[in-house]
């Protein structure tokens, strides 16, 4: 997933020292826990650089951080490649279009609610829930639900 937009509402806060200061909602790491609970990975790629996201991340247990990234496809490549993942087994949450290319490229896209239309148009699924106001956790949900009542149809 992106940082910006999608975790947090995608305002950048700025102290006197000039220290970017992020907001993350309670339901999406709750929601990350879950997913790392169940035995999948996730991953933030990001173009900014912070502190705070370092830490945010190593508290939820994700995978996969890059930070100051210009190219996001070929840090998803790296991804892919470190964790033996097939392109087609991921799925991909973006705000903007810096991940266009991304959500062309996976297996399942979603947008947050407030994207922009671009990233909207191309996408899976579109949250009800803006970034950063645990749209990321509907996400979770939306992707359990689905494989639950994959599995009850089998049987």
């Amino acid at each position: 997933m992106d940082c910006d937009g999608v975790l947090t509402d995608g305002r950048l806060y700025f102290s006197e020292d000039g220290e970017i200061i992020k907001a993350f909602h309670v339901r999406d790491g709750q929601g990350l826990v879950l997913w790392r609970n169940a035995g999948f990975a996730s991953g933030i790629i990001s173009g900014r650089r912070s502190r705070i996201l370092k830490q945010r991340a190593r508290e939820l247990g994700i995978n996969f951080l890059f930070q100051g990234v210009k190219d996001k496809v070929q840090v998803f490549e790296q991804i892919l490649t470190r964790g033996n993942f097939l392109a087609s087994e991921v799925a991909y949450i973006g705000d903007d279009v810096g991940d266009i290319d991304l959500i062309k490229r996976v297996g399942f896209s979603a947008a947050v609610a407030d994207a922009v239309y671009d990233v909207k148009s191309l996408v899976d699924f579109v949250t009800r829930e803006r970034g950063g106001f645990g749209a990321v956790r509907e996400v979770i949900d939306f992707i359990f639900f689905a494989k639950k009542n994959e599995e009850e149809s089998k049987t």
